[in-house]
């Protein structure tokens, strides 16, 4: 029996239809059937995913969109035109591009590798697992392909940015909008290892992406092996925020983003790279506080500043060499939120995720039930408003979202 060419449907997956399966030519009949049958699994997937209807109605536009756009073929590197770079971290330069055949704005990443062609073709092929990862805490992705010696990852655009970003700009971020923060990344991360047995590897806040709806959602998560091999030699700054255990060669799984995550946390609340910890001299010029005359204080050791991290006002430690920082982390004790500028809840949830045995550190469940996720659960904020006034961008709506 002879086959057809195979279509595309809206997940990228192939399905293959049977050449004279009646005498009417009614292939067209035959695609509708198939369309139909991945709408209804589609559907049933959104589904398991415990959304609300916002969220649902969100995930089901973004999926029309790039089921549109998968109708007009495969991507191809002369179809985009560059808008603006948006950053540059993992081994790639993120721009914002519009796809002039769809009029569709991206996020597309370039990531320039010296491999060979096999396991080029190998990477796009892990990458396509992202066709799958359909949630509203994971960064929509559109397609991966490889043009001019680089891979193209083209991704849904963020209008508000990475929180190292927004980090800059806001010098600290409040606890009720970390405390919204900490949900999603914790809801991403449940995903990523119940519908599809992953784990992140690289949360840090650079990874963190939000938009004007108040949506916050991850991005750079491992799928591919090849392509986290490819790349391991090629940068450095993602180890400052690896977990011990990681660092020590030692096997690791999704206790090593729990960590990660509390380091970012640790970052954003008091608006620095945290290794090692401010004395309670720059902490009470963070934080405007009462100088202590504390003679018995001594000066903190120097810091590493990556990236993502800087020093209050310019006056941070001094960056000290990535194996000092690495060194630092699996042997000093862990970086603590200090006591009296954030709740009880939050330091005690900070504290669960940075320990550094990882058979004592908390597990996503246990986070996910803790007295600071429950509080942050019932308090109503605008983190719409707060990330279109930090970055200085128009609502993206009339009524603004509130998580």
């Amino acid at each position: 029996m002879a086959y057809k060419a195979r279509n595309k449907n809206i997940k990228n997956l192939t399905l293959t239809t049977v050449d004279g399966a009646n005498d009417n030519g009614s292939s067209g009949s035959n695609e509708k059937n198939c369309a139909s049958a991945t709408a209804e699994a589609l559907s049933k997937k959104l589904d398991e995913l415990d959304l609300d209807e916002q969220q649902r109605q969100r995930l089901e536009s973004f999926l029309t969109q790039k089921a549109k756009l998968n109708e007009l073929g495969d991507l191809n590197g002369d179809d985009f035109t560059k808008i603006e770079e948006l950053g540059q971290g993992n081994g790639g330069v993120v721009t914002k591009v519009l796809h002039k055949p769809s009029s569709l704005i991206m996020a597309r990443k370039l990531i320039r590798l010296e491999i060979k062609p096999a396991i080029r073709n190998q990477i796009i092929r892990e990458l396509k697992v992202l066709h799958d990862c359909n949630s509203p805490y994971i960064v929509g992705f559109y397609a991966a392909f490889y043009s001019d010696g680089e891979i193209s990852i083209c991704m849904e655009y963020m209008d508000g940015g990475s929180l190292d970003v927004i980090l800059k700009k806001a010098k600290r971020i409040p606890e009720k909008i970390l405390g919204k923060i900490t949900i999603a990344v914790l809801k991403g991360l449940s995903y990523l290892r119940e519908k599809h047995q992953i784990m992140h590897r690289d949360v840090k806040p650079s990874n963190i992406l939000v938009n004007s709806r108040g949506e916050i959602k991850m991005c750079d998560f491992g799928v591919s092996g090849q392509l986290i091999d490819s790349m391991a030699n090629s940068f450095v700054g993602t180890r400052s925020y690896m977990s011990p255990e990681r660092l020590q060669g030692t096997h690791y799984n999704v206790q090593s983003d729990i960590w990660s995550m509390g380091l970012s946390l640790v970052e954003m609340g008091i608006g620095r790279y945290p290794i090692p910890p401010p004395d309670k001299k720059e902490m009470a010029k963070i934080f405007c506080l009462p100088m202590e005359d504390d003679k018995s204080s001594t000066p903190a050791p120097r810091a590493s500043r990556p990236a993502s991290g800087f020093g209050i006002g310019g006056d941070g430690p001094r960056p000290m060499a990535i194996f000092e920082l690495l060194e630092y982390i699996v042997n000093e004790p862990p970086p603590r939120l200090p006591s009296g500028v954030f709740s009880p809840e939050f330091i005690d949830f900070v504290n669960n995720c940075l320990i550094k045995n990882p058979s004592e550190r908390a597990d996503l469940k246990y986070l996910m039930n803790h007295p600071f996720i429950k509080k942050s659960e019932a308090e109503d904020v605008d983190f719409a408003g707060w990330v279109c006034e930090t970055m200085n961008l128009k609502p993206s709506t009339p009524t603004q979202t509130t998580v």
